[in-house]
């Protein structure tokens, strides 16, 4: 069968499943057994079996569990309760200081855990009445939440991030010290925003006037709850950086310091456990069922010669590289519109990593730049997945509409940070490469 011909059927067979609402693993896998057994016969079955079979004994992938496991304690452990309640008085008198303590929180739980619906749905409970409260303008405080919550998606330690360098076949711990300098950059962005923003207009973030009534002491005793989030983000990340620990064994670290922490906080008890062992049944049990759904797929896309037809056409056209690289990003925030991050990396990596090193860009650059692209399509309307996370927990009277607008001018940072990491790839490269010559 024509090559070009099975690339339409099969991704209209897919957008066609996916449009009737069937989960994305089941839409995959059956178009992947439907191919199969019609251009090869039942023998050829031996491919699922294999890619199945490779998944389950991914050593890799041994980490997802344990970082859902370290998110699902710490969610439950009262830390980040915490951690709003000193950033609040730290960041009070700062022009959009909420705002700018919320950024700041988002970037802490990112580096603790690595999930964008737990920081986007805590965040939604803890900051959000907070900042109402305030008189924060409505639109800020959701911008801010969404944005920040998906700085869980570039910040080590990411799940989204372990996928992205299993299908890429690349050092997961040198992504993940990859992810750093750009997540911390389009922090710094959001914070800058917000801080230029609210002192130019000041309606939009009040300072409350019980603000200077909080003493120093105070203060300062409000820092104690920093001192867990730094144990955490050292013994994962330090420990993969100095070479101590892989990053499947660096979670497990993190497991332990999250348990740990609860343990502190008082609030460690069987029935905590058994919540986050059964919410980390289900991340687990979801991510690897689209795994082996999209790697079933892509092996019979491939075997088709779909990927060397793509590759084929890009080598025939007469654009820049950059123009390729463009569109590619664009493919995947509009992608993001409809699939989850896990399912675009599955599908999209195999078919694009062959392009990119065509076309003579750093595999490593472009997994940190994908992964830009994938916070982009997290808050793109209409249906990012965040907007939707944080739609479940504000109040009745902010609508769908304000929090689409709300994400606009944080949409254009995340343009704006894709734009420094291609422009300057140095920013993104600078950090794996001492960590290798180390």
């Amino acid at each position: 069968m024509d090559s070009q011909f099975v690339l339409l059927v099969m991704f209209l067979g897919l957008l066609g499943l996916i449009v009737t609402g069937m989960p994305l693993a089941f839409a995959l896998g059956a178009l992947a057994l439907f191919f199969t057994l019609t251009l090869w016969g039942s023998q050829a079955l031996v491919i699922t079996v294999l890619q199945t079979f490779d998944t389950m004994t991914s050593e890799v992938l041994l980490a997802i569990p344990l970082y859902v496991m370290m998110a699902a304690v710490l969610q439950r452990s009262g830390i980040i309760d915490a951690l709003y309640r000193a950033m609040e008085l730290w960041f009070a008198r700062l022009p959009g200081g909420l705002a700018v303590g919320t950024i700041v929180i988002c970037t802490i739980m990112a580096a603790m855990t690595g999930i964008v619906g737990a920081a986007v749905a805590a965040m939604g409970i803890l900051a959000l009445p907070s900042m109402l409260r305030r008189g924060y303008d409505p639109k800020l405080a959701c911008g801010t939440i969404c944005a920040g919550g998906t700085l869980g998606i570039l910040i080590p330690p990411s799940v989204i991030t372990i996928v992205y360098a299993l299908t890429a076949n690349i050092s997961v711990g040198q992504m993940f010290i990859a992810g750093i300098v750009p997540g911390l950059l389009l922090a710094g962005l959001y914070i800058a925003y917000i801080v230029v923003r609210t002192a130019l207009n000041p309606s939009l973030a009040p300072v409350a006037a019980d603000v200077g009534t909080v003493s120093l002491g105070e203060r300062v005793r409000a820092l104690h709850a920093l001192v867990l989030p730094a144990l955490i983000i050292t013994g994962v990340l330090g420990s993969i950086y100095f070479g101590i620990t892989t990053p499947t064994e660096a979670a497990a670290v993190g497991v332990a310091g999250a348990v740990i922490s609860a343990a502190t906080q008082r609030r460690l008890d069987a029935q905590m456990l058994g919540r986050a062992a059964f919410d980390t049944l289900k991340v687990s049990s979801m991510i690897l069922w689209i795994t082996i759904g999209a790697k079933a797929f892509v092996a019979i896309f491939t075997g088709t010669g779909g990927a060397d037809f793509l590759l084929d056409q890009i080598s025939a056209l007469e654009a820049n590289r950059y123009v390729i690289l463009a569109v590619m990003m664009l493919t995947l925030v509009f992608l993001g519109m409809f699939l989850d991050e896990i399912g675009i990396i599955l599908l999209c990596v195999p078919v694009f990593l062959p392009i990119i090193e065509y076309l003579g860009f750093e595999p490593l650059w472009f997994g940190v730049v994908f992964l830009v692209s994938a916070q982009m399509a997290y808050i793109t309307p209409p249906f990012g997945y965040t907007l939707f996370y944080l739609k479940g927990v504000v109040p009745p009277s902010i609508s769908m509409a304000t929090i689409y607008r709300a994400i606009v001018p944080f949409f254009v940072l995340q343009v704006l940070g894709l734009i420094i990491c291609i422009v300057w790839p140095e920013l993104v490269l600078w950090l794996p490469r001492q960590m290798s010559g180390s």
